[in-house]
């Protein structure tokens, strides 16, 4: 296929590019690409390689994104393509993040055609994941649009590492967000991931006006799990709303980084601590770890989750079968 030109950038002198998808902004020299390696310049235009290029596809539990807040025990197609905008030495997918592994083409149209096929086994749409999808941004725009249009959720598995007008653009379109706070420290996302935590910040506090978000931390030993972090990124995304769902997901030794696996009290007790600030705080990446949400109002039991394993046991039309309270934060 040919290459598509991107959206989002201007050319300035010598045909150099400048791209405002992201908070880089690169300014790329002709036959030259972005720091995420899919944007490349030819003779003052600025082009994306990976449109259409799939590196995965699978019809997942929308629990694995995660999202446990949005149609709970559903499934969802889920498609990733490759390249990162950050660069996290502690990848769990670098394989597709920052190598360049083998592709399959598939149009907007095909997509749609496949998420068709599988609403017949449950799925609620399509999850753009495994990779940053926010650099297949000509990809997910088009087929987001097809998508929407046919009654299909669109779901982002994201880094949060993007500008705003694209996200605003794109936002309309979306059910659903998971974004990644890689931590709660400038310092880390500029030595370890060459990116900004304040750019993720206002992306956040953009995208809960306009669709439903969940967040994940990865918690790393020596480096994100201290009692004051925890403490510091909970009682910020309070400020934002309580009943904002926080996942702290347990690291495990990937691609470059050098550290063991993070112990399980170092999980439990950075749990306790964002409960104090967050309604909704889940532990992921622990084997056998149960991860029920429970009525805000009389602490009912709505949905009961061990691994990927779903049940929504306490739901009525939509609300507490106890007490009969609206459940506005689980969109079902």
């Amino acid at each position: 296929m040919d290459l598509k030109e991107a959206l989002y950038y201007e050319t300035e002198d010598n045909q150099r590019v400048r791209c405002y998808l992201c908070p880089h902004k690169c300014l790329i020299k002709p036959d030259q690409k972005g720091i995420c390696r899919v944007r490349v310049n030819r003779a003052g235009y600025l082009y994306t390689l990976n449109y259409g290029q799939l590196t995965s596809l699978a019809l997942d539990p929308i629990e694995k994104k995660p999202l446990y807040h949005f149609y709970p025990g559903s499934l969802i197609l889920s498609v990733g393509t490759f390249g990162c905008n950050l660069a996290c030495p502690f990848c769990q997918n670098y394989t597709i993040a920052h190598q360049k592994p083998e592709t399959r083409w598939m149009s907007p149209e095909d997509l749609l055609s496949v998420a068709r096929r599988c609403q017949l086994d449950g799925s609620i749409g399509v999850a753009f994941t495994y990779n940053e999808p926010s650099i297949w941004f000509e990809y997910v725009w088009d087929c987001a649009q097809l998508l929407h249009a046919q009654g299909q959720q669109v779901v982002l598995v994201t880094n949060g590492h993007i500008e705003a007008e694209p996200l605003a653009d794109l936002l309309p379109y979306v059910g659903a967000m998971n974004i990644d706070v890689k931590a709660f420290q400038e310092d880390f996302y500029r030595k370890l991931c060459k990116g900004s935590l304040a750019a993720v910040k206002e992306r956040i506090q953009q995208a809960v006006q306009s669709t439903h978000v969940e967040v994940t931390t990865l918690i790393i030993p020596g480096e994100n799990d201290s009692p004051q972090e925890i403490e510091s990124l909970a009682s910020w995304l309070a400020s934002i709303d309580r009943t904002l769902p926080l996942h702290l997901s347990r690291y495990h030794p990937a691609y470059r980084f050098d550290r063991s696996s993070t112990p399980e009290k170092t999980m439990r007790t950075a749990k306790e601590i964002a409960q104090q600030y967050l309604e909704f705080v889940y532990l992921g990446n622990l084997p056998g770890e149960s991860s029920p949400t429970f009525c805000r109002e009389c602490g009912n039991l709505l949905v009961d989750r061990s691994g990927y394993q779903t049940r929504l046991s306490g739901l009525k039309n939509d609300c507490c079968n106890h007490c009969g309270g609206q459940v506005p934060y689980l969109i079902t």
